[in-house]
């Protein structure tokens, strides 16, 4: 039976709509009834949860010419689970409160903001952010496939982006245009070329018509690589940056609740320099993995050996 801690965990978690903690102590309890030999009962709550994090990704059934260029995500991520710096939060909520009371905004001749690009290291929360907004605003969530789009004849490109463009303003819902340097590059640069030129000139046309009532994110990690005729055409920019200490603690607590002290943090906060959210969340579940396989406790050592394995990884 899970202890009265794990039971007030799981319930605070809950009412918090915190799906990750709550995922967390989940596994934690399957892993104590593992140990009291309720094997059945432990493989059952992982399956479910398993089961609930599983997104079904597919392909939307549209216009044959359109086929392929977008990926349909079904997202399950609420504001509370990104860990970001308050002010990044706080440009997000504007985001969301925006849309919710376009009606009332354009009553007074004003638009909400629906073109944002997002900037940073990778692993920072940029396309979690694209989800989150998606979800809070019961939208669907179309992840534009830019390895799709570009392609090397003459012209194909813009007419996608044409057919992309056309599809955001017939169908209301969240566009990710992610790896968006792939079109967004600085015309002029040694390597470019005339087509990609044209692409951007296209992009740029588009997005500054564009009237919908969907929302378009463009998401790069190489910001300095982007052309500054972007930078005017999106209503918002917002940088993201690796997790401070802050973040980093509430992102163990997050995955590791219950089981980290002060003492605790003193010992792992040093080891995270330089990893990124997605990163730092790997880390503690491989953790939390190793443990339940194993059937060992969840130790600093642990801990810290998973880290050390996921910066080695990345090579930092």
């Amino acid at each position: 039976m899970a202890t009265a801690n794990q039971l007030k965990m799981l319930i605070k978690s809950h009412f918090d709509d915190n799906s990750e903690k709550f995922n967390t102590v989940a596994l934690q309890i399957a892993a104590h009834e593992a140990k009291l030999g309720h094997t059945n009962l432990a493989n059952d709550l992982r399956k479910i949860i398993d089961n609930s994090k599983f997104i079904k990704p597919k392909l939307k059934n549209i216009d044959p010419n359109l086929q392929g260029l977008f990926l349909e995500v079904y997202p399950q991520e609420h504001l509370s689970d990104l860990v970001v710096a308050p002010d990044i939060r706080d440009r997000i909520i504007r985001i969301i409160n925006e849309f919710t009371h376009k009606d009332k905004l354009f009553r007074h001749n004003l638009e909400n903001r629906r073109k944002i690009l997002l900037s940073g290291h990778p692993g920072t929360g940029k396309t979690m952010t694209a989800a989150i907004i998606a979800n809070e605003l019961h939208l669907p969530l179309y992840v534009v496939l830019m390895d799709k789009i570009v392609t090397k004849y003459m012209g194909e490109t813009s007419a996608k982006l044409r057919q992309i463009f056309d599809y955001i303003e017939e169908v209301p819902a969240v566009y990710l245009f992610d790896e968006f340097d792939a079109i967004g590059g600085q015309r002029g640069r040694d390597n470019d070329v005339g087509e990609m030129r044209r692409v951007l000139n296209s992009f740029l046309q588009f997005i500054e018509r564009d009237h919908s009532d969907s929302l378009i994110i463009a998401a790069t990690n190489n910001l300095v690589l982007l052309d500054q005729a972007l930078f005017r055409r999106f209503d918002d920019v917002i940088h993201y940056q690796l997790p401070s200490d802050n973040e980093k603690v509430q992102l163990l607590k997050n995955r590791l609740t219950g089981n980290l002290s002060h003492s605790d943090l003193k010992i792992i906060l040093p080891e995270l320099d330089s990893l990124s959210h997605a990163e730092i969340n790997q880390a503690c579940l491989d953790a939390i993995k190793e443990s339940i396989i194993g059937d060992i406790e969840l130790t600093n050592g642990l801990i810290i050996k998973t880290i050390k394995e996921r910066r080695s990884a990345y090579k930092l």
